[in-house]
Formats: structure tokens, C-alpha cells, sequence
């Protein structure tokens, strides 16, 4: 029987999705979580960076592993504003403006949150506008953009928009779709993955080794939630939850099985770790598939790499459109919480 219920898992990811989150402004998130695992009855805490971590005591306390999946989402942030009440952006993580389209955002102030509309300029200019060359002649970037509040310079620090302020995706046009067993939405990546954290914390009970289930703050910008996590707590293992791109120069089909990353822009994972994790899926026959990617890294890979764990693995789920309006199948998602909830009940996969 299947750890996740289609339904219920597209219901997680759905609640998970409409709580903001953009890198370094996590709170709105942040209190979602701790009420889920207070309601578990799992110990869990905020550490110093802004990591939800929850502990399963495991059988053998002398052995730890992490499983990480990052809750923070890509955006925008604002660099200047201007008499008009219109505000200058730049990328908060791998953010594209035309990924967005014009329409609504949310600026998450210090006293309250307000819209605004990304806004790409008229279509109907000649070449006397700036924004004519985008109609065709080059791509859309930051600089060209900008987000029309109609507020006056008084309403906007009444709300505490400033720079530094973080812009996100309206949540009127965050709701996420269903298509037959795939979802649809902003930031699967990786709220579907701190979905399948949230499940692990309500049905792991007696795993070999104290498991961590660490949502990490501030992957977007550097993995910086878990390199702080992991410089601080000894673990034999460290597992990150992540998307995976699809695109024609990866060896990755679409559909229900779940990908495990041999490399990606970081460097190499552990091979033990990973034939461990796949004996697991064996036994379970869940088939799984092997990639090297480029332009992506994890919390798994950014740990091994600044020396802070010595075996890291990154178990996926094929998506499409990442950092985008992502899709993903259900079915790949509720494999990889399958996987991990028997592999932290084996232990080292035996």
C-alpha cells in the first residue's frame, strides 16, 4: 500500500505552496511546519538559520542520518524604489521575469503584505521604446522590468516595502492544478519534497539511526540551512529531496520513478550511499533512474562538498519546467517518501 494517497499528498503540496517562502523570509512557512510536527508529536525546533529540523529517535544512537528538503522558493527582491511607487527587482535565486509573466505578485512587507503587478511595459511602441527589442530581439532580464504598485512612497513604508523586501508570485495564481495523476504549480521546488519530509515525520517510528528531517532555509541562495546544520550535528548520511530537470540531454523519462543523482554542478554523491538506496527500492520494486545533471546542486551536494558530510546522496522526482510552473507526478513523490521511509527503517539498506 502507498505511503501517500494521491489526493491527500496533492492537498499537502497545495497547503505547502500557498505559504510564502521566498530565501531568508521564511516565517510564513516556518509556522505551518512546526504546527504539523506539534501535532505528530515529533521533537522539532528552529535552529539559528531558520532550519524546521524534527528528530525520530533511532535504534542505534550512536548513528545519525539527515534527510533535507529545502523550504525556501525562488523570487524576487527589491533594490529601489521609485516617487511613483514603482519598485526595482532583481532575482532571488534562479528567478526569470518572463518564467512569471505579467500579473501579480505579493510584496512581503514588514507589516503587511500588498500586491503589485510585475509589469513588462506596452506592446503597441515602436523602436522609440526600450521595450520594443524584447518583442523579438532579445530576452526579457530584471532590469527591464519593474512592479507597479500604484502606492504613494507614505503607504509603501506604512507597509514596510523596502529594499530588500521580497517579491513572490501572487498567491491567487499559486493554487496548484491537477493533471490526472501529475500536479501543476509554482514551487514544487521543493514544497512537494517538504511534503514528503512531513509524512517521513508522521509514519517513521523506530528507524535504525536517529533520523533528522531537517527543512532547510536558504537553499536557493547557497544551501546556506544546511551547510550551517551540518557543520554543527555529525551524520553518516545525508539525503536531500529534490526535483529533478527534465530536458532532452538527460537520460530521465517522465512519470512515477523516482531519479537518483550520481553528479550534478557540485561534484560527485556517494556511491555506497546511492546502492544502499537503490537495494532499498529494489525491495520494494520501485524502479528508479540514474542521472548526471549540470546546472543544479543540493543541500546533499553542497554539504559533501565543503566537507561536512562524508556520504550524500540525492534521491528526485522527474519535472518539467523547473523554476517555472513545474510539473511532476504524484506517483514519483510518493516513491521517494516510500524509499526513504524503509531505507530509515533498514538502516543501511540490508
Amino acid at each position: 500500500m502507498a505511503l501517500l494517497d494521491y489526493d491527500d499528498l496533492f492537498k499537502t503540496i497545495e497547503e505547502l505552496v500557498l505559504h510564502h517562502s521566498p530565501s531568508g523570509v521564511e516565517s510564513e512557512i516556518d509556522q505551518l511546519l512546526m504546527s504539523r510536527f506539534a501535532a505528530m508529536g515529533v521533537e522539532a525546533w528552529m535552529d539559528g538559520a531558520g532550519n524546521a529540523i524534527a528528530k525520530i529517535p533511532g535504534r542505534n544512537k550512536d548513528r545519525a542520518i539527515a534527510i533535507t528538503a529545502h523550504k525556501d522558493e525562488i523570487g524576487a527582491i527589491v533594490k529601489s524604489i521609485s516617487d511613483f511607487g514603482q519598485l526595482q527587482v532583481r532575482k532571488l535565486g534562479g528567478a526569470f521575469p518572463w518564467v512569471y509573466g505579467e500579473g501579480v505578485v505579493d510584496l512581503l512587507g514588514d507589516n503587511k503584505t500588498i500586491n503589485g503587478i510585475l509589469s513588462f511595459g506596452s506592446r503597441h511602441v515602436s523602436h522609440e521604446s526600450p521595450q520594443k527589442s524584447q518583442q523579438g530581439d532579445k530576452a526579457l532580464e530584471w532590469e527591464n522590468a519593474w512592479v507597479e504598485t500604484k502606492c504613494t512612497l507614505a503607504e509603501l513604508e506604512e507597509a514596510g516595502i523596502r529594499p530588500g523586501t521580497r517579491m513572490v508570485v501572487g498567491k491567487h495564481r499559486k493554487h496548484p492544478i491537477r493533471l490526472k495523476d501529475y500536479i501543476a504549480s509554482y514551487t514544487l521546488d521543493n514544497k512537494a519534497s517538504v511534503a514528503i519530509l512531513l509524512a517521513l515525520a508522521e509514519t517513521v517510528k523506530n528507524p535504525a539511526a536517529d533520523t533528522y528531517l531537517v527543512a532547510s532555509a536558504k537553499e536557493e541562495v547557497g544551501a546556506i540551512g544546511a551547510v550551517y546544520f551540518t557543520q554543527r550535528q555529525r551524520l553518516d548520511a545525508l539525503i536531500a529531496l529534490e526535483i529533478c530537470p527534465l530536458a532532452p540531454e538527460y537520460p530521465i523519462v517522465d512519470g512515477s520513478a523516482p531519479v537518483l543523482l550520481s553528479q550534478d554542478g557540485y561534484g560527485i554523491y556517494d556511491e555506497d550511499l546511492n546502492g544502499e538506496i537503490r537495494q532499498v527500492a529494489d525491495k520494494l520494486n520501485i524502479p528508479i533512474q540514474l542521472a548526471a545533471i549540470a546546472g543544479f546542486g543540493s543541500d546533499a551536494s553542497i554539504a559533501m562538498k565543503f566537507g561536512h558530510v562524508g556520504r550524500a546522496a540525492c534521491l528526485s522526482f522527474p519535472t518539467q519546467n523547473t523554476h517555472g510552473y513545474e510539473i511532476a507526478h504524484l506517483g514519483a513523490i510518493a516513491h521517494c517518501a516510500e524509499i526513504l521511509r524503509a531505507y530509515c527503517e533498514l538502516g543501511n539498506g540490508d
